[in-house]
């Protein structure tokens, strides 16, 4: 069993086929997806998903990008929302210096909406941090000070320092398809070091398609494939993979419902 703890499914890659996206993850053991907010204005849709397949949940959230045009978000406004059973995480929000959307005192006030939403209501946060390592380290060790908050870095592509940051402050990362990428060979480094109880595998999809699919459009089945890549880099089996990141999944997701073969 596996979950797909990060993917973007109200998003148009997927109309056409989204029952059929839905089924390909189920036939390789993708137990639980989380279907990911980027825009609260849009939020409706992703809920809208969540709502029609069981296994499949959501969270609520502006992404960096679009952190200039929803300051108006509040706290309340999250929390609020986040009372719908199938609403399980915070987020995304982040800091993203590498495409700098939107201005970044903007993402960083909206991170910091965002940190004390999922601080409110114990649900996780799902944090998007490109090319700004220094900022997030600091915002993440100025606002735990102020009170403890679950979080998660997703599609982790940053440096040892932010891993090793975050996971002092109590933080989990979650591995996307770059694990397997021919060039992220310190990915795996630090992947190889990661204390086994703090790690979640994603696809972030429609995005980073793990190699065999490379290049091609992503989907939560191919969550596989990167914990295929785990297992080669932990030296452990597949099942021994999919066993621990669903266990660390659940524990951080404490909202989603354990399917009955981990329910005991």
């Amino acid at each position: 069993m596996l979950v797909d703890s990060h993917c973007h499914l109200d998003f148009p890659d997927f109309a056409d086929e989204l029952d059929d996206v839905v089924q390909r993850a189920r036939d390789r053991g993708i137990a639980r997806m989380v279907t990911i907010c980027t825009r609260v204005k849009r939020f409706d849709a992703v809920l809208a998903v969540a709502e029609r397949f069981d296994d499949v949940y959501c969270s609520v959230g502006t992404h960096p990008h679009n952190a200039a045009d929803e300051l108006d978000v509040s706290t309340q406004h999250l929390v609020d929302l986040s009372r719908h059973p199938k609403v399980v995480a915070i987020g995304e929000a982040g800091l993203d210096y590498h495409y700098d959307k939107s201005p970044r005192d903007a993402q960083a006030r909206g991170l910091r909406t965002h940190i004390e939403a999922a601080r409110e209501t114990g649900l996780p946060l799902v944090i998007h941090a490109r090319s700004a390592d220094d900022d997030m380290i600091s915002i993440l060790t100025k606002e735990m000070k102020n009170g403890f908050f679950p979080a998660v870095l997703h599609c982790f592509s940053s440096t040892r320092k932010l891993a090793e940051c975050g996971i002092e402050l109590g933080l989990y990362v979650s591995l996307s398809g770059i694990l397997t990428f021919k060039n992220s060979q310190d990915i795996r480094d630090i992947a190889r070091d990661m204390p086994r109880d703090r790690v979640l595998v994603e696809t972030d999809a429609p995005y980073l398609a793990p190699v065999p699919n490379r290049g091609k459009r992503n989907e939560p089945a191919f969550t596989a494939d990167t914990a295929f890549v785990l297992a080669q880099v932990w030296e452990e089996s597949e099942n021994v993979i999919g066993q621990r990141t669903s266990e660390n999944f659940f524990r951080l997701f404490s909202k989603v419902p354990k399917p009955q073969s981990l329910a005991a």
